[in-house]
């Protein structure tokens, strides 16, 4: 049973990374969403291997309230990226610049 457990949390670890790889080294705002969800699910996977393993339903729960969490945060992370690209016409996150403040001294 540990050995599954191991190869739950392996896998997990790989695709945690893979969404971290996404997030540093992408510039489409989509595909950056795309990369921090993938990093949401590993730690699911996480939760329900290690509550799998100590028979347990709390880890379960917490994997419920994440995914609740995430489709909040789906729809607030969508509806921002259909509100930039009418503004830019582009999802190159380098070009966003519309939270940046004005500096009111120079001008």
């Amino acid at each position: 049973m540990a050995d599954l457990l191991l190869s739950y949390i392996a896998l997990a670890m790989i695709l945690f990374s893979i969404g971290f790889l996404g997030i540093i080294s992408r510039k489409n705002i989509f595909i950056v969403y795309m990369s921090i969800e993938l990093m949401l699910n590993a730690v699911n996977l996480i939760f329900v291997a290690l509550g799998r393993y100590n028979e347990s339903m709390e880890p379960q729960v917490m994997a419920m309230i994440i995914i609740a969490i995430a489709a909040a945060e789906a729809a607030v992370f969508l509806s921002l990226i259909v509100v930039l690209y009418r503004n830019k016409k582009s999802l190159n996150s380098d070009i966003f610049n519309v939270l940046k403040q004005k500096d009111t001294a120079n001008g």
